[in-house]
């Protein structure tokens, strides 16, 4: 017997029974992006590596540790997108959209990968829906993306979910701060697990956010990035909660949110649902003021956000939000012999057609096998038909859930099933 072959570790497979609730997710952030003016956007699975070590930052973990890369037959070197962002500015200076009416505001529904351990909420190919608007720098632009993943998380009805909001500063102001913290852990530095002496020296940010215990309790006492603020990032930061107020959107401020990519700048958020464990952030964003010219376009400012689909069906599970209607075909023909199954594919294709789920026999099973697949697939009516329903033009029509029969004309079934 030959091997059996599993799938890559991290990944899942998803059957019609679980991608219904995908399907509602991502139908439902469709629907709540189109609202707030937003447009699909589809790019590559792989980029060269040179974008996402310009975007997201050659000394973040992501980078370093995370990316999956490969060289094609020509040499070069390509990673598979651990997020979508640097694909979006990439492909906007690209397609010389940055002559398009602004903002611009786009949304994406995409796989990415990211080599990590696997567990709840987190594996190595992942799904996100995203987006991304370019073009204002105004605070109300920062709420508005806020207020969007806000939506979407109200209408998938999940619970026990809050928002974090806090600034980083920027260019002129993060330098500042990035002494006072440097100062702060270089006392603390041999307490410090390896990782964070190591990014003490390359990224002292993500100190901040570090999940080891001994560092968080350290991290505590840390400089906050609030207090180091230049006046238009403190401007900035306070007209952003004069929006969400009004919006009666309830924030927390909070300085341990920094994010982990390289290209953030003054607002960083994360929705986070108390319910679903430790890897609780479900939606996480901010603004890249520098992000376009970084990567070789026009000065554009942006903001957006990633949410996790797997987490945000964690979090629907935990709400008690994951239900969905299983499709059930209105009608169910079990014919009996080559005429009559020629009958039955003909009007199950005729009501398909007018948009109607129905379902036939088509493996030759008995009828008693039939009629115990037609119940197991839920369907709301059955109808047998033989030799001798075909010569009488009239069949008995049975409704499952009453255990009715009536009597219908053959030649008028697809009509008769159009008005149930």
């Amino acid at each position: 017997m030959a091997t059996k072959i599993q799938k890559p570790r991290g990944t899942m497979d998803i059957f019609p029974s679980e991608a219904r609730l995908w399907q509602k997710i991502e139908n439902k952030a469709r629907e709540v992006a189109s609202l707030y003016g937003f447009g699909e956007v589809r790019t590559p699975t792989f980029e060269e590596l040179t974008l996402f070590k310009r975007g997201v930052g050659e000394v973040t973990d992501v980078v370093q540790k995370e990316m999956y890369t490969f060289e094609d037959r020509e040499g070069r070197v390509f990673a598979l997108r651990p997020e979508g962002t640097a694909s979006v500015v990439r492909s906007i200076i690209e397609n010389g959209k940055t002559g398009d009416a602004m903002p611009l505001k786009y949304y994406y529904i995409i796989n990415c990968f990211r080599y990590e351990k696997p567990q709840a909420g987190r594996s190595r190919e992942f799904f996100q829906f995203g987006t991304e608007m370019f073009g204002t720098q105004d605070a109300s632009a920062d709420a508005t993306v806020i207020s969007l993943a806000n939506s979407l998380i109200n209408a998938l009805e999940i619970k026990n979910v809050s928002l974090h909001i806090n600034s980083i500063g920027c260019p002129k102001c993060r330098p500042m701060y990035r002494e006072a913290l440097v100062e702060y852990f270089k006392k603390h530095e041999d307490e410090l697990c390896p990782t964070c002496q190591e990014r003490l020296k390359t990224n002292p940010l993500r100190v901040l956010d570090c999940k080891s215990p001994i560092c968080s309790e350290i991290a505590k006492g840390a400089p906050k990035t609030i207090d180091h603020l230049c006046d238009e990032c403190h401007e900035h930061f306070e007209d952003l909660k004069g929006y969400l107020e009004a919006q009666d959107i309830k924030y927390t401020v909070d300085p341990k949110i920094v994010r982990g990519l390289d290209y953030y700048t003054k607002t960083v958020f994360e929705f986070i649902c108390d319910s679903i464990g430790a890897q609780s952030t479900i939606c996480g964003g901010g603004r890249y003021d520098g992000l376009m010219e970084q990567l070789g376009g026009p000065s554009l400012p942006g903001i957006g956000f990633g949410m996790g689909l797997t987490r945000i069906i964690l979090a629907m599970q935990a709400s008690g939000s994951d239900n969905v209607d299983e499709p059930q075909p209105i009608l169910y023909i079990a014919p009996m012999g080559k005429e009559a199954r020629k009958f039955a594919v003909k009007s199950v294709n005729t009501l398909r057609a007018s948009g109607v789920y129905a379902e036939c026999d088509i493996s030759a099973r008995s009828l008693k096998a039939q009629m115990k697949y037609a119940d197991k697939i839920g369907a709301k009516y059955t109808l047998i038909v033989g030799d001798s329903e075909l010569e009488s033009g009239k069949a008995q029509l049975k409704n499952m859930a009453e255990s009715s029969q009536e009597e219908i004309d053959l030649d008028n079934v697809c009509q008769i099933m159009l008005g149930k």
